[in-house]
């Protein structure tokens, strides 16, 4: 049933997007100096989880360089890239330039070696820049004239709250590009164009795909990670196409995958403040702060750890209960956790 499994996948930038052209083109107006090898202003892509954000960064960057074969892309995942050396590294390593860095090289070096890449522009795309525990490789890049940011989180006040003075006051003049929800019939054309690339014909009706799109709730993410779950479901029960009971499987499969990667890839402080959420059941702030505290040597700040717990309500995988005197913490899926641990 499924005939090229990468379309499919979280990761996949399509060839063509659908129903996000005018956050393209407001991106390419934003990084269009770099055809006239000039500096943009910074861009900043705005929105929940599922809305398409990073894979518009990813495909606009895609069409520029087609553009101007001379500018440079350097993705960085700040989920996993969360120091100033990691971010630096990461970009080095993007333009081909990390020969003879170890782990024990200056950051500071790094930074000097960044500098001396200036014979072509560089784009960093920065995803998940609220996940950054050291905002200086923001003033970093900052500071070097052929380097570009785009920067990715779900809200704007979130963001700039992590960002130290010098950094905030540098970017505040950025380009925002807002991304919303995507409506039902948006999601089910999205669905279409996925399933006529990765399955074999008649493998799902439209119908079908509108059920997916509408247990997605406008998350793309969630979407495809139902429809994917659905045809391997399908081709294990040796079916030729997703029928209904295949979807009903699928769905809560697909989201328990979707929420077990993001598990691993919280950092150690957001790891355990969901597992001492996951081992209270439900938790109120004060008693779950004091409990963290006692058991990491470093504590970080609370304003932190508001930050690290939005982070995982924004990503599904706890739920705030109740208003700000009353809110409790609890998990969303005990199944996520268990797979994880």
């Amino acid at each position: 049933m499924i005939v090229d499994d990468r379309v499919l996948r979280e990761d996949f930038v399509p060839s063509e997007v659908v129903h996000r052209h005018d956050e393209v083109n407001l991106l390419s107006e934003t990084l269009e100096p770099l055809l006239y090898d000039r500096r943009p202003n910074p861009a900043f892509l705005l929105g929940p989880t599922g809305v398409g954000k990073t894979c518009i960064a990813r495909y606009t960057l895609t069409q520029l360089c087609k553009q101007e074969p001379a500018v440079e892309v350097a993705y960085v995942n700040c989920w996993q890239e969360y120091t100033r050396f990691r971010v630096l590294y990461s970009v080095l390593e993007a333009v081909g330039r990390t020969t003879g860095v170890h782990r024990s090289t200056p950051k500071d070096e790094l930074f000097d070696r960044l500098g001396r890449t200036d014979d072509r522009p560089i784009v960093v795309i920065l995803d998940e820049v609220d996940q950054l525990e050291e905002t200086a490789a923001l003033y970093d890049l900052h500071r070097l004239g052929h380097v570009s940011p785009v920067l990715i989180a779900n809200r704007e006040d979130e963001m700039f709250a992590g960002f130290d003075d010098r950094v905030r006051s540098r970017l505040r003049a950025g380009t925002r590009v807002r991304f919303d929800r995507y409506g039902t019939d948006e999601l089910t054309a999205i669905l279409e164009k996925r399933a006529e690339m990765a399955l074999e014909p008649g493998s799902v009706t439209a119908d079908r795909l509108r059920t997916v799109a509408n247990a997605a709730s406008g998350d793309a993410r969630v979407g495809i990670g139902i429809l994917r779950s659905a045809a391997l479901e399908a081709e294990r029960r040796g079916a030729t196409s997703i029928t209904d009971d295949v979807l009903e499987a699928a769905t809560p499969d697909a989201r328990t995958a979707i929420r077990r990667k993001t598990i691993e890839g919280l950092i150690e402080h957001q790891r355990i403040l969901y597992e001492l959420i996951a081992d209270a059941g439900e938790i109120e702030p004060g008693k779950l702060y004091s409990a963290y505290e006692r058991r990491v040597d470093d504590p970080k700040t609370t304003r932190t750890l508001r930050n690290y717990l939005t982070k995982m309500v924004h990503y599904d995988l706890v739920e705030a209960v109740g208003e700000r005197r009353g809110r409790t913490y609890r998990l969303v899926d005990e199944d996520a956790r268990l797979d994880a641990e």
